[in-house]
Formats: structure tokens, C-alpha cells, sequence
């Protein structure tokens, strides 16, 4: 069975040609037009990834989001949005979207999206053995199967499969500051698309969870100018 994608939008002409796109692609269907149904499947029917319209009857698809993320911290949600408020496009990414497009928007690039987000998951590392999936760095433990980094002082932090992810590119090279664009790259896997402003809201989340002091941090490190670091 291919992997099973959510579509929310209460716009019957956009989730038919979400659907009609995503099943050419080899991907199982899930449809949903108000915010209460797009609840209710996203909990029964345990989709890979969710596209979520913002404007909803119902259920506004912030409150979708923020219910699905009290239980679900990992399945990919994209944020569908007509609106080109700032605000907007970041309280999504704050509240644990791990990417939004905005209408009218490019099949091509919201499929390609999809993809990425779907393989984020379902990639294994080739000979990965389970010591393996404790690190350390910075005096952080980074630990995959509970997806947790444990602090200095014994405490473990819950954290979103973006938030790990990125938590877990800079520890490869603690000290080394990696620019906004390579995170992109690197974490999101966007080489050519993507708002670099997710990158900024992730970091300031990670800090949020991290760092007593997020306004003056101790792990995560800023270069003005240049991009993040984490620290030695």
C-alpha cells in the first residue's frame, strides 16, 4: 500500500485536484472539508503526511494543527493558505507545521514538498545500529528512539522530528556555523524553494526548549549575520 496523505481544504475543486495529482503519483488518499472531519481522520486513519487548509469551517486549521500536535509530534503537516499576512505563515510554523505553501500555488512544487516531507520519515541510514541512535554533543544526548535531548542536568526534552532533525545536523559539527540556506538544505531538504523563516522559527522553538535563558543562549549559537552554530 503507497503512503496515505490527508487533504483538508473545504474547496471541493482543490482536493479533487490534490487528490487526482497525488494518486498519479502512487500516494492512498484521505479527504476531509471542515476542520472537525480533518481531526477525527488524522487520529482514526494515521495519514504520513497532512496538507491542511487554514480557513476552515468547523475548526479553523491552526486548532486542527495545535489538536493534532497534542498527540502527534511527528507526522509531517504543510499548511495550505490563501493569506499573505507574515503572521500568519510563522503562528503555523510556531505551533508545529513543518511547512506551508501558499494559494494559488504550483502542483509541481507542493508534490515535490510532499515527497520530501514523506521520505523525511521513512528514511532508514543504511547499518544504522541501535547504539547508534544515542549521540552526544555540546553536552546535550541526543536520543532518536525516545526523540528527546537530554540537558546537562538530566532532563529530557520532547521534541518535534524537525526540531530533532535540526538539532541533529548541527551536532555533526559542533562549532561549525551552518548558514540559513544550508539548514534549508540540509534539514528541510529544499535545494531551490522554501522560506528561510522557518529556519529562524525553528531555532527560536529548539531555544524556547533548551536554553534556561533562550535570550541568552548556551547550545544554540547565532554568527550575526552568517547563520547558527551549536555550541563546542
Amino acid at each position: 500500500m503507497g503512503k496515505r496523505v490527508l487533504v483538508v481544504d473545504d474547496e471541493s475543486n482543490i482536493v479533487d485536484i490534490l487528490k487526482f495529482n497525488l494518486e498519479r503519483e502512487g500516494y492512498e488518499v484521505l479527504c476531509a472539508y471542515d476542520g472537525g472531519e480533518a481531526l477525527e481522520k488524522a487520529r482514526k486513519e494515521a495519514p504520513n503526511l497532512v496538507l491542511l487548509d487554514v480557513m476552515l469551517p468547523v475548526m479553523d486549521g491552526f486548532t486542527v494543527l495545535e489538536e493534532i500536535r497534542k498527540t502527534d509530534k511527528l507526522t509531517p503537516v504543510i499548511m495550505l493558505t490563501a493569506r499573505e499576512e507574515e503572521r500568519d505563515k510563522v503562528l503555523g510554523l510556531e505551533i508545529g507545521a513543518d511547512d506551508y505553501i501558499v494559494k494559488p500555488f504550483s502542483v509541481r512544487e507542493l508534490m515535490a514538498r510532499v515527497k520530501t516531507n514523506i521520505r523525511r520519515m521513512t528514511v532508514i541510514e543504511p547499518g544504522e545500529e541501535a547504539a547508534k541512535n544515542v549521540t552526544s554533543a555540546a553536552g546535550l544526548v541526543l536520543d532518536k528512539d525516545r526523540m528527546c535531548v537530554i540537558k546537562k542536568n538530566g532532563e529530557a526534552v520532547e521534541l518535534t522530528q524537525r526540531e530533532y532533525d535540526l538539532i541533529k545536523f548541527m551536532s555533526a559539527e559542533a562549532g561549525r556555523i551552518c548558514s540559513r540556506e544550508e539548514l534549508m538544505s540540509g534539514v528541510w531538504n529544499y535545494d531551490y524553494y522554501g522560506d528561510l523563516r522557518a529556519v529562524d522559527v525553528a531555532v527560536r522553538r529548539l531555544r524556547e526548549k533548551l536554553e534556561d535563558d533562550p535570550a541568552n543562549p548556551q547550545y544554540i549559537m547565532t554568527k550575526r549575520g552568517v547563520g547558527y552554530y551549536l555550541a563546542e
